[in-house]
């Protein structure tokens, strides 16, 4: 399965309480398919999963997979610092129904390059479903090594790589491995056409949270020829990502989100509010790109 298009990184939203709201979660994820949303992924850095319990990443994992019941593909974080925590669930996710898995490079304990093959094989080699390598070195401190992606771009159930180094020249290196079974995935919005022009074939985006229809027809006119009016998207909407990253994710995307009344809830510390300050620059900033602010 080499799945195309725009796939949103979604949040986990919380009631006032702090539990996770399920029913938003299903509004959330109705409103995504209708507007046009190749894919969704749940679990992610943006779902604040490292303040989530092992049983509310298995609770919001199966409400995902029944309530979009095959509407699109549902990929779940699987990942972890932990190698056999990771193996664990990426077994469980699948067996729940997950059809991609993402996994991220151990962060902390930060591994060679052995190790940090063995740590994604472990995974591949024990889940029934396909594995997307991700690579975020800004969060984990250190980035996948290139000869660690060739060798697992060989392995049967890795089917692709998160790519969200904003590195261009290591994306092009990864390009390189493009096939039929191996897709690369750009994990940064503001950068997501120039990846695309290196062989791309979506992005896994936090914008697409706010924006699902523009960010589908972004890629989808990257991807269908019509290269003029991607760039022309990427570039008119590039203040607005960029954005969505003055602070910390997912800490911006849920008070743009908030901003226009989608009620996603607030945050688990560490994280927190931001600033009135900043929430009125967000805020102007939205009304700049067309967006409705409450």
């Amino acid at each position: 399965m080499i799945l195309k298009g725009s796939i949103v990184a979604m949040i986990t939203p919380f009631t006032p309480s702090g539990s996770v709201d399920f029913a938003k979660l299903k509004e959330l994820l109705d409103w995504q398919i209708e507007n046009g949303t190749d894919g969704i992924l749940v679990l992610g850095t943006t779902g604040e999963t490292p303040t989530m319990t092992h049983e509310e990443d298995d609770a919001v994992c199966q409400c995902a997979i029944d309530h979009v019941a095959g509407r699109v593909p549902v990929i779940v974080g699987s990942g972890s610092n932990s190698t056999q925590v990771q193996k664990e669930k990426s077994i469980q996710y699948a067996k729940m129904g997950a059809d991609a898995l993402l996994c991220i490079s151990p962060y902390y304990n930060k591994a060679n390059a052995e190790g940090m093959y063995r740590h994604f094989a472990e995974a591949a080699d024990a889940a029934s479903a396909p594995i997307i390598l991700y690579n975020v070195p800004g969060r984990t401190g250190c980035p996948i090594p290139l000869e660690v992606v060739q060798r697992l771009s060989q392995h049967g159930n890795v089917m692709g790589i998160k790519e969200a180094s904003g590195d261009i020249a290591y994306a092009s290196s990864v390009a390189k491995l493009i096939g039929d079974e191996f897709a690369m995935y750009c994990g940064n919005d503001d950068i997501t056409v120039p990846l695309l022009s290196l062989g791309a074939c979506g992005v896994i985006s936090v914008w697409a949270n706010i924006m699902p229809k523009t960010c589908h027809n972004m890629v989808m006119d990257y991807l269908q020829g019509r290269e003029k009016e991607a760039r022309a998207a990427q570039l008119r909407y590039l203040d607005l990502i960029h954005a969505l990253f003055m602070e910390v994710n997912p800490i911006p995307v849920k008070e743009a989100m908030n901003l226009m009344g989608m009620q996603a809830g607030g945050f688990r510390l560490p994280l927190c509010q931001m600033p009135q300050a900043k929430r009125e620059q967000l805020a102007e900033i939205m009304r700049q790109a067309g967006l409705k602010v409450q």
